[in-house]
């Protein structure tokens, strides 16, 4: 399969944090996609990206936070995150390289 531009657009980055890094020892790989992306989307531009086999996607929303900055109210963007599970075999290495 070639790669799309959309594959680009649901893709957003990977999330490298502490529980994404436990979650990586168990096979899965956390990222930030589009809101409005579901799963078999976040599936096919996984597998089309990074050449690898999915064997399943979770996903959540994380509602922003509201916030005042100099007395002006506020509202941080919504984040969607799909923890993708690689079958067994397969590894995306997303390291910062630090």
């Amino acid at each position: 399969m070639s790669v799309k531009p959309e594959h680009y657009d649901v893709i957003r980055k990977p999330i490298i944090t502490e529980k994404s890094t436990m979650a990586s020892e168990n096979g899965a790989v956390v990222f930030e996609v589009a809101i409005d992306a579901n799963k078999p989307q976040i599936k096919e531009a996984v597998e089309t990206l990074f050449g690898v086999k999915v064997k399943a996607v979770n996903t959540t929303i994380t509602k922003g936070k509201h916030k005042r900055f100099r007395g002006i109210k506020g509202t941080r963007k919504d984040v969607k995150k799909a923890y993708v599970m690689l079958e067994e075999g397969n590894t995306i290495d997303v390291s910062t390289g630090l």
